[in-house]
């Protein structure tokens, strides 16, 4: 099984499909995502677009400022981290209580800008790479880390 899954969205409605099928796949175990990408590439939007599919009400914004941003649905929480603005020594100080999110069941924990996380993420997990290709075009490169995500990632694949 390959643990590797690139997709190109040439615009908004792509990147819609590519959530919803996502929520598809992850909408009935836990799962992190660790998202990568420069500024502008699309990390909110694809949250925004993920936590829509996946039942979520509220407003979804940017957790930038706040570190956190909660959200609820009927039988799923989405636990939205950004880690942009934090030093090593601000992440030090979260990575337990990212952890204990991470465990929670019935719950989705994505992570804007984990690149800053210096590899203290949990091995078991989904990466998102995101690429700015032009004004619309965006490229995931979609990464699977154990064999849990590695079938979350077949559900994607088969569903696209």
């Amino acid at each position: 099984m390959d643990k590797n899954f690139s997709y190109v969205a040439k615009n908004l409605d792509d990147t819609r499909e590519l959530a919803h099928a996502m929520s598809r796949a992850i909408s009935s175990c836990g799962v992190l995502i660790c998202l990568y990408g420069d500024i502008g590439s699309g990390k909110t939007t694809f949250v925004k677009q993920l936590a829509d599919f996946l039942g979520i009400k509220q407003k979804v914004t940017s957790p930038s400022f706040v570190i956190l941003n909660e959200y609820h649905a009927d039988k799923l929480a989405l636990y939205h981290f950004d880690l942009y603005r934090l030093e090593q020594e601000g992440i030090d100080t979260i990575i337990d209580e990212l952890s204990e999110y991470i465990e929670k069941e019935n719950s989705v924990t994505v992570i804007e800008w984990a690149e800053f996380s210096s590899n203290s993420l949990p091995q078991n997990r989904l990466d998102i790479e995101i690429s700015y290709m032009d004004e619309t075009s965006r490229e995931f490169l979609v990464k699977a880390y154990g064999e849990k995500n590695a079938c979350i990632l077949e559900k994607i694949r088969d569903s696209l």
